[in-house]
């Protein structure tokens, strides 16, 4: 049999543009030969649809464009796509919706299947609108000559069941879809290829741990395994697509590219999953390369963080982007991947300096935007601060006199992020927000300042993962899509600084950063306790509880901060919801 899958980038609610994607990826299977074409998990809807689920008519759109995709366009080949369906009583009324899919071959249905396992959990949160489905489902797929491939129905998390993200103890008790498949009560034939269609969002690391879950699979159960993955950005949430199929030795047989649409057509032989005429088993060992195995953590960030930029912006209507450029790791980096997402054609960077700013941050400012082609324009802020100043004096002169330094450091990035609106504003342009997880972390970022935006692209990464990766896009240039290297290595090499003040630098404020990133990806990532935090790391117990209490006390902050693209297990959005008004104090006690 030859299978087909097919890694497409829907857009969330667009069901007619989605149908066109899956008819036009149809007809080329079909030309290609094969028998059976896979789609992605909703991908007619889009993932995650959200509380559209819930908006009146919706669901009877999607399922009647559903079945005017699969009656026209299934001649000659099994086509498996996924889609919202209603689920009724024996009367007719409706008690639910379930995440399905639909097989169709030759304009007739030949079933449907419900997800069984819904992930409540990070950015999940499928038991809010669907029914698990009960039952589970093999349909036969004609192949070659009178061969036909017995294929069974899964989606997602029945294959993953959270072992990959370490909630499998959810699932515990529940019974296990992929065994049911495999491995059925007696009388009922099993599965020679199990099909997971899926809408996983990407996140560092997560790849590595799909692959050797997909493989298990494969050889536990002797089986064929297929697995496909949506592709592209919708809101926060990236899909890097990466199709795999595992022969039953966990040989991988079929590999699609990452961040981009494509189709992935493969051969298997149902006889090897049957057990019929086999000799001895191969040794397990890739029998085609793994673009997703073989790619750097920097180009898998970057190309993520790029898919999601460009996303975003096409999927909300927006051509062209603005930010402001410092001569900062930030701003650079933010300015390198909106010139690759959108064109530097597309790209403006506002320079505006002020009494502070060195002339070495005006230079690479400047530099940047000549190196990548983009339009760059100095407005310089000394004139309004001095203004505002002057304004303020007297009605603020009764205030703390310990409160003016951070008054007047805040009053010069309010007036960036109002001129960075302006042009927002007057161009029609989307405004780039440019800092990274571990500012946002700790608050160290001004609320109507540099928050300013739409799109917050590295408030998933850290400082230290941001140096990585301009040190990546430097050495490797032409890989990530540049004519030269895009960072000034002065903006590499230079302590950070908000210049905000004479002679400021980041750790005036705030600890080094890598004892910085340290603790946040144990205290926010790993939920780790400030007592384990100290006595796993030996960091200084007083800069710890300083640490944490300053995560806590941002959490305001991040709530009216701009949507950031996640690229981690776990990222300060959706999917970690920590209150602002609360007084539980992990930090109390240490470091006094």
């Amino acid at each position: 049999m030859r299978l087909a899958l097919a890694q497409i980038n829907p857009t969330v609610g667009d069901l007619a543009g989605n149908a066109a994607i899956i008819a036009r990826f149809t007809d080329e299977a079909r030309a290609r030969g094969a028998d059976l074409v896979v789609f992605p998990e909703l991908c007619l809807t889009g993932y995650p649809p959200k509380d559209l689920l819930m908006q009146e008519g919706f669901i009877d759109a999607a399922a009647a464009e559903a079945k005017r995709l699969g009656e026209g366009r299934s001649a000659g080949i099994t086509l498996v796509f996924g889609t919202p369906l209603p689920v009724k009583e024996p009367g007719g009324k409706q008690v639910g919706v379930a995440n399905s899919l639909l097989a169709y071959r030759d304009g007739k249905m030949l079933a449907y299947y419900d997800k069984r396992l819904l992930p409540t959990y990070d950015v999940f949160d499928e038991d809010r609108y669907f029914v698990p489905g009960s039952r589970a489902v093999i349909i036969d797929v004609p192949g070659e000559g009178e061969r036909t491939a017995r294929v069974g129905l899964s989606i997602c998390e029945d294959l993953w069941r959270g072992e990959d993200v370490g909630f499998s103890e959810r699932y515990r008790g529940s019974a296990d879809p992929v065994l049911e498949l495999a491995a059925p009560p007696p009388g009922r034939p099993a599965a020679d290829i199990i099909i997971n269609p899926s809408a996983s969002p990407f996140a560092l690391g997560k790849g590595r741990r799909h692959r050797a879950l997909l493989r298990s699979h494969a050889t536990r159960h002797k089986i064929y395994i297929a697995a496909v993955n949506q592709v592209g950005g919708n809101d926060e949430l990236i899909f890097d697509g990466h199709a795999a199929v595992y022969d039953p030795a966990g040989n991988l047989i079929a590999a699609g590219p990452g961040f981009e649409e494509a189709l992935t057509v493969v051969e298997i032989e149902p006889e090897r999953a049957r057990g019929e005429g086999k000799g001895h088993e191969p040794e397990v060992s890739a029998t085609v390369a793994d673009p997703l195995l073989e790619a750097s953590e920097e180009s898998l960030l970057l190309r993520a963080l790029v898919l999601g930029t460009r996303d975003y912006c096409r999927k909300t209507g927006f051509r062209s982007a603005v930010l402001g450029l410092s001569g900062g790791i930030d701003s650079a980096v933010v300015c390198a991947i909106a010139a690759l997402a959108l064109g530097p054609e597309n790209v403006t960077g506002v320079l505006m300096p002020s009494r502070y700013s060195s002339e070495g941050s005006v230079t690479d400012a400047a530099a940047l935007a000549e190196a990548l082609g983009v339009r760059h324009v100095t407005v310089p802020i000394e004139g309004p601060f001095a203004a505002m100043l002057a304004a303020l004096e007297r009605p603020l002169a009764d205030g703390p006199a310990e409160s003016a330094g951070i008054t007047e450091e805040n009053l010069q990035s309010r007036l960036r992020g109002t001129i960075v609106m302006a042009f927002s504003n007057r161009l029609g342009a989307i405004a780039l927000t440019t800092g990274n997880k571990s500012e946002l972390a700790v608050g160290y970022a001004t609320l109507y300042g540099d928050m300013n935006g739409g799109l917050a692209v590295l408030s998933d990464v850290t400082k230290q993962g941001v140096y990585r990766l301009a040190r990546w896009m430097n050495a490797h240039y032409r890989e990530a899509g540049f004519p030269r290297p895009p960072i000034p290595e002065s903006s590499i090499t230079k302590p950070p600084s908000a210049e905000l003040r004479p002679n400021q630098t980041d750790q005036d404020t705030l600890p080094p950063y890598e004892v910085l990133d340290e603790i946040i990806e144990r205290y926010v990532v790993g939920r780790q306790s400030p007592r384990r935090i100290v006595r796993e790391t030996g960091f200084d117990a007083a800069t710890v509880a300083r640490a944490v209490r300053m995560i806590d006390l941002s959490e305001y902050k991040r709530k009216q901060a701009a949507l950031g693209l996640k690229v981690t297990s776990v990222a300060f959005g959706s999917g970690r919801r920590f209150p602002i008004a609360q007084r539980y104090r992990p930090d109390e006690g240490i470091g006094t």
